[in-house]
């Protein structure tokens, strides 16, 4: 299999981020990219991300990279908000490598960006999303909860930067960005595929409804029986079926 390159992108705000790309298996032609934005806490150079860029080479080439405040990049994490310049970055990288089709990929923090940056830049060939929040504010599990003492305390921050590597912003949105659900009400024709686990510990699953109600067509909804949260919990058959998913939904 052909071997990563690694590069650094500037946002249109002069964030420099961390990336990643794999060509396609086998060294075919350059006609469909996955582009991969990890959840929050993650970055391209965690296993569980790796293993997901590495099952969608399969398919076709993959990009990884480490949103703002994460692992190699520089800036600060807004959790969901100045992350669709990170990820049009990277959109617009894959372009220059010369990719024709883009497939968006995204989960937890990074599902929620992959819905925003289809309905505010567009031009993707196909929208998924996985253990997304529909909304902002949840509080309404554990895990949640602790995110949020992470995101809102000086004391949560500390323990983010310094156990996790995550740099989070001190400062409140201003305004508040357009809510997951919102954005996927205004990306259609794209194709949107929202996958969840029933076991997911984070976002209950009026959730992925939530998201899929508000879209127009084409969309799909996977309800994922025993599956938990992001891509710490997916496996190389579900890698699998979402690659074949876009093929699908972007081939001609």
């Amino acid at each position: 299999m052909p071997a990563p390159e690694q590069a650094v992108l500037i946002t249109d705000d002069d964030v420099r981020i961390s990336a990643v790309h794999g060509p396609a298996a086998g060294f075919g032609p350059r006609d469909r990219v996955f582009v991969v934005a990890h959840g929050f806490t993650g970055s391209w150079r965690r296993p569980a991300v790796g293993a997901v860029l590495e099952g969608l080479r399969a398919h076709g080439g993959a990009i990884g990279f480490d949103f703002r405040g994460h692992g190699a990049s520089t800036g600060l994490s807004t959790v969901g908000d100045r992350e669709v310049r990170d990820l049009e970055a990277a959109v617009g990288w894959a372009r220059r490598l010369g990719y024709q089709r883009v497939v968006t990929v995204g989960f937890s923090m990074g599902g929620s960006v992959v819905l925003r940056h289809a309905a505010l830049h567009g031009g993707v060939a196909a929208v998924v999303a996985v253990s997304a929040p529909a909304r902002w504010y949840y509080r309404g599990t554990q895990p949640m909860r602790r995110v949020h003492f992470a995101i809102e305390r000086r004391s949560g921050r500390a323990v983010a930067r310094f156990v996790l590597r995550t740099r989070i912003s001190a400062r409140e949105w201003d305004p508040v960005p357009l809510a997951p659900f919102e954005a996927a009400a205004a990306i259609a024709p794209t194709p949107l595929l929202v996958v969840h686990g029933d076991r997911d510990p984070y976002f209950p699953l009026d959730h992925p409804r939530q998201i899929h109600d508000a879209a127009g067509m084409p969309k799909d909804l996977w309800i994922e029986p025993g599956l938990g949260h992001a891509e710490n919990a997916v496996g190389a058959d579900l890698v699998d079926r979402i690659a074949r998913w876009a093929r699908a939904h972007t081939e001609g």
